[in-house]
C-alpha cells in the first residue's frame, strides 16, 4: 500500500515497486532491473549510508556515467534522507573537485579510474570522508590521502535482508543540488526540494501521458534537470528507462530498435544529429513522442523530425533548473505556432513582467517569471545570487502572510493575444548592435532555413562603432560552407543591421557538458 502522501523523491520508486513490481524499471546494456529489484537496491544503498554514519541532509555526490548503480545511488540517497548531488561525468577533475568542496559533500560514489583522476584535487577537501567505488578495488576499506576511506560497492551495499529505510523528510526538505554548467563564472548549485521534483514528475508525466507501456530513452545527463526528469517521470508512471551514454548518434537508432523505445527528450544539438540519421520505418513508427528542451529547436530540424516520425507527437518545452520545468507547447498547436514554447505546465503559472514588476501586454517583450511549487529553494550557500534570482512576486503579497517567492528567469519572452509564449533570448546573450536588441535565435533560424548549415550559433562581438557586430559560427551541411551564398540569403531575408558581419566555419561546434552549444567558449575562441 503506497504512502498517503509523497514526501520524498524515493516514494516515486517505492510506489512503483508496489504497483508495478515485476515491470522493467531501468536497463543498462544487457542488464534490466524490475521496479521491485531497483527499490531493494536503493534500500540497500540507504542502509549503507546509515552504516557509515551519514545524517539527514548530508550531501552524497554521484560522479559516474549512466548505469544501474548511478540510479540506485541517486534514489538510495534520498531514501536515506540525504541530498543527492549528481555530477556530470564529462566534467574535468578540477570542476568536480570544486563541486565537492562547494556543497561539503560527505560521500562520493564513483569508479576507480575516475577516483585516480580526482585524487590529487581532493586532498585538501575537509568534508569528504567516504568514497564508494562501483567496482571491486584493492583500495576498498583503506584510507587514501586526506583521510578519505574507500569502500567497494559489493562489500558495503547489502543485497539480502535489506531493511526499509526510515524516511525522515518533509516535502520541503532538500532533495538534490544540481550544478549549472558554469557558462557564466563558477557553476551555481541549484537546491531542489522533494516537493519541486515530485510535482515536476507528476506534471510532466501527465502532459506527456506516460504510462507503463512507455519505454523512454535516457539520452541526457542525469546531472541536467531534463535528464533527471526522465527518471522521475518514468518512475511516477511505471515506464521503462533505457540508460544511454551518448557518444554516437547512430546508437540512438540501435537502442530504439532493440528496446522498442516510445519516447525521447533531447536538446537542439542532439536533435540536429538525430534528424540526419537514416531511420528504419518500423523503428521510427514506434516512437509515440519526441520532446525538445534547452533551447529553441530550428524549424528545419523540427520539420525533418516530423517527417521521420509521422506517428510521434512533438513536444516543444522550456525549462530552467531553478524551476525544473516551466512550459510546453501542446502538439495540437505545432502547425499554428511552431516557434512557441507554449504555456505553463500543470501546477505552474508563467508571467511576463516589465522591469518594474507590472505585467507586459501581448506582443511586449518582458522577463519570464515562474511561480508555483516547482520554484527551487535557491542557490547553495549563495545568498547574494539567490536574492537576485528568487524574489518576492510583485503585487502578490498581503500584510497578513509572508511574501510569495518566484523565480525570475533572466530570459526574455513575449506572449501573443492567446497567451502562448515565445522565447526571445537570454538577457546576457542578446546582441546589441546599431541601437537594436537582436535575439541570436532570429539569426540562427535564417541560417538553418537556407539548408547550407548543419549547426549555427550567432554571437555578439564587441565593436567600437556598432556596439556589437554579429558573428555567425556555422558547420557545413556538405563538405564545405558556402559563406557567400549564406550571406546572400541573409541579405534577402533580413534588414542590413541583422546580417552577420562575418561567418566562421567550424566542422564541429563545441557543446557544454549538458549538450547545449557552448556560447561562452565560442565567444572566447572568436575574440582571441
Amino acid at each position: 500500500m503506497e504512502p498517503a502522501i509523497k514526501t520524498n523523491l524515493a516514494h516515486l520508486l517505492q510506489n512503483a515497486s508496489r504497483g508495478h513490481a515485476d515491470l522493467p524499471a531501468v536497463t543498462y546494456k544487457n542488464t534490466t532491473c524490475s521496479y521491485s529489484e531497483l527499490w531493494q537496491q536503493a534500500c540497500g544503498f540507504a542502509a549503507a549510508l546509515d552504516t557509515i554514519g551519514l545524517r539527514r541532509n548530508d550531501r552524497v555526490a554521484v560522479f559516474l556515467e549512466k548505469r544501474i548503480e548511478t540510479v540506485v545511488a541517486i534514489f538510495g540517497t534520498t531514501a536515506a534522507s540525504c541530498v543527492m548531488v549528481p555530477v556530470n561525468p564529462l566534467l574535468r577533475p578540477q570542476q568536480v573537485a570544486y563541486i565537492l568542496g562547494d556543497c561539503d559533500v560527505r560521500v562520493l560514489v564513483t569508479s576507480s579510474d575516475r577516483l585516480a583522476q580526482l585524487q590529487e584535487y581532493i586532498v585538501e577537501n575537509e568534508t569528504l570522508r567516504h568514497v564508494i567505488l562501483v567496482s571491486d578495488s584493492p583500495d576498498g576499506g583503506k584510507r587514501i590521502s586526506g583521510g578519505v576511506e574507500t569502500h567497494a560497492w559489493t562489500e558495503l551495499i547489502p543485497s539480502e535482508n535489506v531493511p526499509q529505510p526510515e524516511i525522515r523528510t518533509v516535502d520541503c526538505d532538500m532533495a538534490a543540488i544540481l550544478y549549472t554548467s558554469g557558462s557564466t563564472g563558477k557553476p551555481k548549485g541549484v537546491v531542489l526540494s522533494h516537493r519541486n521534483m515530485i510535482v515536476g514528475a507528476e506534471s510532466v508525466s501527465h502532459y506527456l501521458a506516460n504510462s507503463p507501456s512507455d519505454t523512454i530513452l535516457s539520452a541526457l545527463p542525469l546531472s541536467f534537470d531534463a535528464g533527471l526528469s526522465q527518471l522521475t517521470t518514468a518512475f511516477n508512471s511505471g515506464a521503462h528507462v533505457i540508460l544511454m551514454n551518448f557518444l554516437l548518434a547512430g546508437d540512438v537508432i540501435r537502442l530504439c530498435e532493440k528496446h522498442q523505445v516510445t519516447g525521447i527528450t533531447g536538446v537542439p544539438p542532439f536533435w540536429i544529429q538525430v534528424a540526419d540519421l537514416n531511420w528504419p520505418p518500423e523503428v521510427a513508427a514506434r516512437l509515440r513522442y519526441f520532446a525538445n528542451t534547452g533551447g529553441r529547436m530550428p524549424k528545419a530540424t523540427l520539420d525533418r523530425l516530423r517527417n521521420l516520425f509521422p506517428r510521434a507527437l512533438p513536444y516543444l518545452m522550456y525549462g530552467l533548473t531553478e524551476a525544473f520545468r516551466s512550459t510546453y507547447l501542446d502538439p495540437s498547436q505545432i502547425d499554428h505556432r511552431p516557434d512557441s514554447i507554449g504555456k505553463a505546465i500543470p501546477n505552474a503559472e508563467i508571467l511576463v513582467l516589465r522591469p518594474d514588476g507590472t505585467r507586459c501586454d501581448p506582443g511586449e517583450h518582458g522577463e519570464l517569471v515562474h511561480r508555483g511549487p516547482l520554484v527551487a529553494m535557491g542557490y547553495w550557500n549563495d545568498p547574494t545570487r539567490t536574492a537576485e534570482r528568487f524574489r518576492s512576486l510583485p503585487g502578490a503579497s498581503a500584510s497578513w502572510h509572508a511574501p510569495e517567492v518566484a523565480v525570475f528567469s533572466g530570459d526574455t519572452v513575449v506572449a501573443d493575444e492567446e497567451g502562448f509564449l515565445y522565447f526571445v533570448g537570454r538577457k546576457d546573450e542578446m546582441i546589441k548592435t546599431s541601437g537594436y536588441r537582436i535575439s541570436p535565435t532570429e539569426i540562427e533560424e535564417v541560417a538553418y532555413a537556407t539548408g547550407l548549415v548543419r549547426d549555427a550559433v550567432a554571437l555578439g562581438v564587441e565593436d567600437r562603432v556598432l556596439g556589437q557586430r554579429i558573428v555567425l559560427v556555422a558547420s557545413p551541411m556538405a563538405d564545405s560552407l558556402d559563406a557567400t551564398a549564406l550571406l546572400a540569403a541573409f541579405r534577402r531575408r533580413l534588414p542590413q543591421y541583422m546580417v552577420p558581419s562575418e561567418v566562421i566555419e567550424m566542422n564541429a561546434i563545441p557543446t557544454n557538458p549538458n549538450g547545449k552549444f557552448d556560447r561562452v567558449l565560442l565567444r572566447e575562441q572568436v575574440t582571441s
